[in-house]
């Protein structure tokens, strides 16, 4: 019996546990450019760029107007204003319904931040392929650091635990400047 239930909760612990993204804190994050939007308006993001300015939040969604991407669109749209304080950039990236990023930036996004089409090149850099759909992203979140390294990465299909995840690594980046 003692067997068993060690087995058992081992089992449910593995369950349990999130899912740990493909490319690892530490490792060098993709350059990246992609057609993007933000308040309805198209624009061209550039990772290289976003990053002279201070680390970014990256996160990968599968598609957008979908029930997980918008409650993790809402959420990540609620702390918008606390990553830009923190001197953080904010990009959701997507593959699946990207035809209407500019609509999911002003309905889910809430203007606060922008949305982008994730190219298969940058689905594949950073491996994050949803299993299930060729072409499309799984849900991953990530934290690059000013100097181009992965420093938190997050792979759940749940939207929880994204926002407070990225959110506690950007302030340990931020406490580390002062």
């Amino acid at each position: 019996m003692l067997k068993f239930l060690t087995a058992f909760a081992a089992g449910s612990l593995a369950l349990a546990a999130p899912a740990h993204a493909a490319l690892a804190v530490g490792a060098k994050a993709p350059l990246f450019t992609t057609q993007a939007a933000v308040g309805g308006k198209s624009f061209s993001f550039t990772l290289q760029s976003a990053l002279k300015k201070g680390p970014v939040v990256l996160y990968f969604f599968p598609a957008a107007f979908t029930q997980g991407c918008t409650i993790e669109a809402h959420e990540f749209a609620e702390a918008a204003d606390e990553y830009k304080k923190l001197g953080a950039t904010l990009i959701g990236l997507t593959a699946g319904n990207a035809e209407r990023i500019k609509e999911f930036s002003v309905t889910e996004c809430r203007n606060k931040f922008p949305v982008g089409v994730a190219t298969p090149a940058t689905i594949t850099g950073y491996d994050v392929t949803l299993p299930q759909k060729a072409g499309w992203s799984n849900r991953t979140s990530f934290v690059i650091a000013k100097n181009g390294t992965i420093a938190y990465a997050l792979t759940e299909p749940s939207p929880e635990g994204h926002v407070s995840g990225t959110m506690a690594a950007v302030k340990a980046l931020a406490a580390k400047k002062g």
